[in-house]
């Protein structure tokens, strides 16, 4: 990934927030045809291992599992709030006109090594915590949970899914939020994300501190 050092996100707090906040990724792996890409939600486990662990499910149906094997190195993309920006938002636009159209954005590529995860038990807490997680987030007063559905329906879906962990090796993060712009030109930007409804974008950017 291109990643001048004015956009380098390296607060793993955030890199954290964006892989628990965002957590539908793609999976890239180097299969037998070549490179291949899942788009799958993860859970994300900060404290298990040196750098964390990524744990996810695929229809048993899907390759991914058979073309990726034991110790495989993958990468996963996770991509948070993005956004146009109108050099015409930009009060320095109008005195110098040396301004152009951009794209703010923040993305985390997580590289690790894949285990595939073909058990019962493992999947099961997987799904649980998924749909614990997710339930809550989506509002519900009484999230939904495995054992609201008839035992055998439950483990006819769970034969017919496989489980995922990666093994995290490296995160690199990216924060395109105008850190190359001046105090005014930001704030600006942020003013005019905000009156557009893109309100990711704007948070990001004021929660991101210039850098030197």
């Amino acid at each position: 990934m291109y990643l001048p050092a004015h956009f380098e996100e390296y607060r793993l707090e955030e890199l954290h927030r964006i892989i628990s906040e965002f957590p539908f990724a793609a999976l890239v792996v180097n299969g037998p045809d070549g490179l291949d890409a899942n788009h799958i939600p993860f859970a994300f486990d900060p404290d298990a291992g040196e750098h964390g662990k990524l744990l996810a499910h695929v229809s048993r149906s899907n390759a991914v599992w058979t073309d990726a094997r034991d110790g495989d190195e993958v990468l996963v993309i996770f991509r948070a709030g993005d956004a146009y920006v109108s050099p015409n938002w930009l009060p320095s636009k109008h005195e110098e006109h040396r301004q152009v159209p951009t794209w703010n954005y923040q993305v985390v590529n997580v590289h690790g090594k894949i285990t595939i995860r073909d058990d019962e038990r493992f999947l099961r807490g997987l799904l649980a915590r998924l749909t614990r997680t997710h339930e809550v987030r989506a509002g519900e007063a009484r999230p939904w949970k495995m054992g609201d559905a008839e035992p055998a329906f439950i483990n006819e879906r769970l034969a017919a899914i496989v489980g995922i962990e990666i093994d995290i090796t490296r995160i690199i993060g990216k924060s395109k939020l105008s850190q190359n712009k001046d105090a005014r030109d930001r704030a600006n930007v942020v003013k005019e994300l905000v009156a557009r409804g893109e309100h990711q974008a704007a948070d990001a950017m004021v929660n991101t501190l210039p850098k030197a």
